[in-house]
């Protein structure tokens, strides 16, 4: 297991241990309260403390919302000094900025009483907002990527909504080549996973690839209550979001030719990556061979052969991939900030297949869809900037690259993940409990997009990503 595996699961045993300490102590005192008051308060109270649960404590926050975020930046960002004046952010020297550039607004933000029950956010005079953690105090970085134009022209104001900016604020700025103008591979583990993350790099990028590693096939039960069993659910849902990796992004224009389905098994890989040359079938579709995924692929790969899900099958289409694309930039999950183990997995394999290759790519870019410490990541509503996630570890130099999407691409963003299957289901009926509570007494708001969360995480006006050294 890799180390933001081991840390991914420390986190969530330590929330679950705190969460059964807290049951075990609210159960005792309502039972005090039902032998010395009344027998029926601690059912109103147990209502109560359900819905403030659902309402105030239900996210996934593996950390203080008092923890200051701990970022080191790579060397090569600018620093121009910045005043905060009335709200207003000002640069005190001439910057010469063309807009394309990624700029990120470190400041300390302090909620307010209010902000520990309503999500404070930070609202910005072009009409974005920046959500924070309810409660937040502390260290905070806004995303001004597309700023530019309003920074330039006399100041960008920030105000704050059920908090308030302290300390003096420190802006760093990257200036980045378009990577749009060159060959772009997106990897994606299952299919959405290029969506989620780059739709609108690759719908937007000259000549875009999608590779796609796994089927998706497990976790079928919205298949199993049309009557199906767990074997043909499960491969009825792997040849659908196989179907889905080849033919969404036809939606942003991606040729079918440059669209590829590898067809590995969800949430195999590791076992894979292990014992190498081991063929590792499907946990719920009884299969062991990858071929019935790979049926819409626009040509052979080596695996095709034999059908076998290994680790070195997998390399061997991965090398075929990049030497048939040759991509200058090559967009995958990121090895720190992405702690889901197929995304994991799929990073370390490409790493691997780029191993005295022939070909290299100039540019690696991480993503990511999945969060060690927080959920909800990134908070806030549909259409709204992206600020940077939670970061505590300030060994780890990172380096921000990020595109700002106008708004036909965030529609057109949304409408790609509604064709994807996997995010059409009804979300079960505890969530969308929590979410009318939520809205009544949180002021969360639901994505127009589409019921399930990603439309409301992944629809932004930014795509954000990191730029990877390999090792």
């Amino acid at each position: 297991m890799s180390q933001s595996q081991n840390r991914k699961q420390a986190l969530l045993k330590r929330h679950r241990r705190n969460k059964r300490l807290g049951l075990v102590v609210a159960l005792l005192l309502l039972v005090v309260v039902g032998v010395t008051v009344a027998w029926w308060l601690p059912l109103l109270l147990a209502v109560l403390a359900w819905v403030a649960h659902e309402a105030w404590f239900a996210d996934h926050l593996f950390y203080s919302p008092k923890d200051d975020y701990r970022y080191q930046f790579a060397a090569d960002a600018e620093q121009p000094t910045v005043i905060l004046d009335k709200g207003r952010l000002m640069l005190c020297e001439p910057l010469a900025l063309s807009g394309d550039e990624t700029l990120i607004l470190a400041l300390r933000i302090k909620s307010s009483l209010a902000g520990r029950f309503i999500d404070p956010f930070i609202a910005l005079s072009t009409d974005d907002r920046q959500t924070f953690e309810r409660g937040v105090d502390g260290l905070r970085y806004l995303n001004l990527t597309g700023q530019a134009h309003a920074l330039l022209e006399g100041g960008l104001a920030l105000k704050g909504r059920w908090c308030r900016v302290l300390g003096e604020p420190v802006l760093s700025v990257w200036r980045q080549p378009d990577v749009r103008q060159q060959r772009v591979m997106v990897i994606a583990p299952h299919a959405d996973d290029a969506e989620l993350a780059a739709f609108g790099l690759y719908s937007q990028a000259t000549q875009p690839w999608i590779v796609t590693l796994t089927a998706g096939e497990i976790e079928a039960e919205h298949y199993q209550r049309m009557g199906l069993t767990t074997r043909d659910a499960a491969r009825l849902k792997g040849r659908l979001r196989a179907w889905d990796s080849i033919a969404v992004p036809r939606w942003a224009g991606v040729p079918q030719e440059n669209c590829v389905q590898l067809g590995y098994f969800c949430l195999q890989l590791a076992a894979m990556q292990a014992e190498p040359d081991l063929a590792v079938g499907s946990r719920e579709a009884e299969l062991s061979d990858i071929r019935l995924f790979r049926q819409f692929n626009p040509f052979p790969l080596p695996a095709d052969g034999d059908g076998r899900p290994t680790w070195n099958n997998l390399l061997a289409d991965l090398r075929a991939v990049l030497l048939k694309a040759r991509p200058e930039v090559i967009v995958l999950p990121h090895p720190v900030l992405d702690p889901h183990p197929d995304h994991v997995c799929a990073q370390e394999a490409v790493l691997q297949a780029l191993q005295g290759l022939e070909w290299q790519p100039t540019t690696l870019l991480g993503y990511a869809n999945h969060l060690h410490d927080n959920d909800r990541w990134p908070m806030g509503d549909s259409g709204n900037g992206v600020a940077l996630p939670p970061s505590f570890d300030p060994a780890y130099t990172l380096r921000p690259y990020c595109l700002s999407l106008p708004a036909e691409i965030q529609r057109d963003k949304a409408m790609s993940l509604g064709m994807m299957h996997d995010l059409q289901p009804k979300m079960p009926l505890k969530r969308r409990v929590r979410r009318v509570i939520q809205c009544l007494l949180a002021g969360r708001k639901v994505s127009p997009w589409g019921e399930n969360e990603f439309f409301r995480k992944a629809v932004r006006r930014h795509e954000l990503f990191w730029v990877i050294k390999p090792k």
